[in-house]
């Protein structure tokens, strides 16, 4: 007998039936209420099995369990938010702007399946909140997380409780519940609930949300969990991560799965039939949009067939089989005030139109970006002129139009300066580019954004380090590169203004913490330009340490899949400048870490290399075995180990893992029931080993004997 059940003996049976009954009757109700917008009993009632559950808890609090609805709040505040890596990485979507980009999409995805007739989608709001993961273990609700960078989140669980319409135990009505399943959604506040937060924090003299979104995501990751309670947040379920002990076939299943294991679905979600039908739901839900209750900036087109998905498969950021089709912007009408340029970390002159300020969605916008002298001259901007403005994406702020008929003669063009507006060194522009540059490393607005950019949450996560701190340390001469971050003092900063002792030590605390950052952190920290967080990562996998990184040919990069001619020609020119090889030189002897760290893979399979084996002859022989150069995808289950770990093999050997069957693939590794990627690699004529065969590859054979 367990303890729980020991404990437990002494209570009346009828008791703990009664609460059972009451869980379950509530989460009923919640369905009722949260997902089917179709509640049966009135407020009234509802409050009162909940106060009944609530008593008998308090008389017999060892019968509460985590999965109480009465459980939503209690977690204390936390001191900051854990990472947790996604089992299946959250990838962004590519955007759509216009028709002609939806018919491309669906031409692309016609002629990678070869097929002529329309294909099947599923269509639904974008909705404009933050993306999310929750994880269920046997229906219930034990972990959830923020998308992060798309490969690592932040731990948000006591918050995610907080929000009634994410069921803290999935309901089984007509399909069991998987064993495991990783359900992705989008957490939004509503118009009504938004205002009236806003109403709320202006009567406290507190400054007001922007918008919407701005509003759900500092409500949703807030330390506090009751403060989070108390904002009115909702959610949409849209996807899946990981799944085990239940499968899928389309999309469409997958939605329909959800809400009836009581995850709330968008109810305008449709499937269609060709991709005319799903640009007709475009406009229809534009006509719409301003009367719904929540913001979205669009539509979601996905490829309802899931092996058609896997067929299709995905790229560095996002997958080849979905798509999301904007609305068009917002715009309104001002007028330019001034041109001023600005100098970018990697030395673009940037040309930026000072405005009369002006609302366009939801945002007061002053400046907006021209692009380059050429987009100046093209739409004939000048000093003066009233324009028509729109954040494009909803987001940064552009000059659509000049209203030329408005002019008064008084407008002026503008010259761009042969200059650079900050040191006064000659601009130079590329043959075929339209972007003048700074070619001084030492600028000063150049170095202040390198140095921004450097201690950015997505790089090496200096707290402290801002803008305003970064332009001080610039100033009084102390940093000249970003290595000199790790040569501060703590006389340096108690001498800048508004630097007592303790900050100074907090932030001496936060430089010396990022020395031991991710290998991937520290290559996109480096700003080689093309480089954004998710190719740091493709090369912080392929190439294990700087080193190797800094040596690699252009050839060699190519192999990597994700990375083109102009991202590889981009990262051998870095590598190539004895600058770079200096400052990098000079962070490792300043202690920053430049090598990844081996993966912790926690299965009886990888003891066999890793910690009390680490030194034995045995071990000694498979840190011999090399697989550089080498791609590898699986399919089908294996027997001797996860696929996961399989992969993680591959990568420490020096192997690449391809997400998708291609020319550029060396192996397909064929598990039990494999799927579709046995068929296309056949076609293809790519090498196809069984699991015995990868085992003797990697000098493992005895573990399928």
């Amino acid at each position: 007998m367990s303890n729980k059940t020991q404990k437990n003996k002494h209570i009346p049976k009828e008791i703990q039936k009664r609460i059972e009954e009451l869980r379950k009757e509530i989460n009923y109700h919640n369905y009722r209420y949260y997902v089917l917008d179709d509640p049966v009993i009135s407020d009234e009632e509802y409050d009162a099995l909940m106060r009944e559950l609530k008593r008998l808890e308090e008389q017999y609090p060892e019968l509460i369990t985590p999965d109480s609805p009465t459980q939503r709040v209690g977690a204390p505040p936390a001191e900051g938010f854990l990472p947790v890596e996604h089992s299946v990485p959250m990838l962004s979507l590519d955007d759509a702007f216009s028709e002609q980009e939806v018919k491309d999409f669906d031409e692309r995805i016609k002629r990678q399946l070869n097929l002529n007739e329309d294909i099947e989608y599923t269509v639904e709001p974008k909705m404009d909140g933050l993306a999310v993961e929750l994880v269920y273990e046997k229906g219930i609700f034990v972990k959830g997380s923020t998308r992060g960078d798309g490969y690592v989140g932040e731990d948000v669980t006591p918050n995610l409780r907080t929000i009634r319409s994410i069921p803290l135990r999935l309901i089984d009505q007509e399909l069991p519940i998987p064993e495991l399943i990783e359900a992705r959604g989008e957490v939004f506040m509503n118009k009504k609930g938004f205002e009236e937060l806003n109403k709320e924090r202006i009567e406290k003299g507190e400054p007001p949300f922007a918008n919407p979104r701005n509003a759900a995501a500092g409500s949703l990751r807030q330390l506090d969990p009751s403060i989070t309670a108390s904002r009115p947040l909702d959610i949409f379920f849209y996807g899946i991560g990981l799944v085990k002990g239940y499968e899928f076939k389309s999309q469409w299943e997958i939605l329909n799965s959800l809400k009836k294991w009581g995850l709330k679905i968008n109810g305008l979600i449709k499937k269609v039939k060709g991709i005319e039908a799903a640009i007709k739901y475009h406009h229809e839900i534009a006509k719409i949009r301003d009367n719904l209750d929540y913001q979205i900036d669009g539509i979601v087109i996905k490829v309802n067939d899931l092996k058609l998905q896997e067929l299709l498969g995905q790229k560095a950021r996002s997958p080849r089989w979905a798509i999301a089709y904007k609305f068009a912007a917002e715009k309104a009408i001002t007028r330019i005030v001034d041109i001023l340029l600005s100098v970018g970390r990697t030395g673009a002159v940037t040309p930026v139109a000072v405005m009369e300020p002006v609302r366009v969605g939801g945002v007061i916008v002053r400046r907006a970006t021209l692009h380059n002298e050429d987009e100046i001259r093209r739409k004939d901007i000048r000093i003066g002129d009233w324009v028509i403005i729109q954040r494009a994406g909803d987001v940064i702020p552009e000059v659509v139009k000049v209203l030329k008929e408005r002019r008064t003669g008084n407008e002026k063009e503008f010259k761009m300066p042969d200059t650079c507006p900050v040191c006064g060194s000659k601009l130079t522009k590329k043959p075929g580019e339209a972007v003048w540059r700074c070619p001084n490393p030492d600028c000063f607005p150049r170095l202040v954004r390198s140095i921004i950019h450097f201690a950015s949450k997505g790089a090496m996560n200096i707290e402290g380090l801002g803008s305003k701190v970064a332009e001080q340390l610039v100033t009084a001469g102390l940093v000249r590169k970003v290595s000199d971050i790790y040569k501060l003092q703590l006389s340096d900063l108690t001498s800048l203004e508004r630097f007592a002792e303790k900050s100074a030590k907090n932030l001496l605390d936060e430089i010396e913490k990022s020395k031991n950052r991710p290998l991937s952190k520290l290559i996109y920290a480096l700003g080689i330009r093309h480089v954004g967080e998710v190719t740091a990562q493709l090369l912080a996998r392929h190439f294990g340490s700087l080193d190797a990184l800094s040596k690699a040919s252009e050839q060699e990069l190519l192999k990597i899949e994700g990375i083109g001619p102009e991202v590889a020609t981009s990262i051998k020119k870095w590598f190539s400048d004895p600058k770079n090889i200096e400052l990098i030189k000079e962070l490792k002897e300043l202690g920053v870490k430049s090598a990844q760290s081996p993966k912790e893979i926690k299965t009886k399979t990888h003891e066999l290399f890793q910690g009390e084996f680490f030194n034995n002859k045995e071990t000694q022989e498979y840190q011999k075995i090399s697989l550089e150069g080498k791609s590898f995808l699986f399919t089908g289950a294996l027997k001797s180990m996860t696929r996961q770990e399989a992969k993680d093999i591959v990568i420490e050997l020096g192997g690449r893992v391809a997400s998708s069957v291609s020319k550029k693939l060396d192996y397909l590794v064929v598990g039990e029931k494999p799927g579709s990627k046995l068929e296309k690699a056949k076609k293809l004529g790519i090498k196809i080993i069984n699991e015995q065969e990868f085992l003797k590859m990697i000098g493992k054979e005895e573990l399928l004997k």
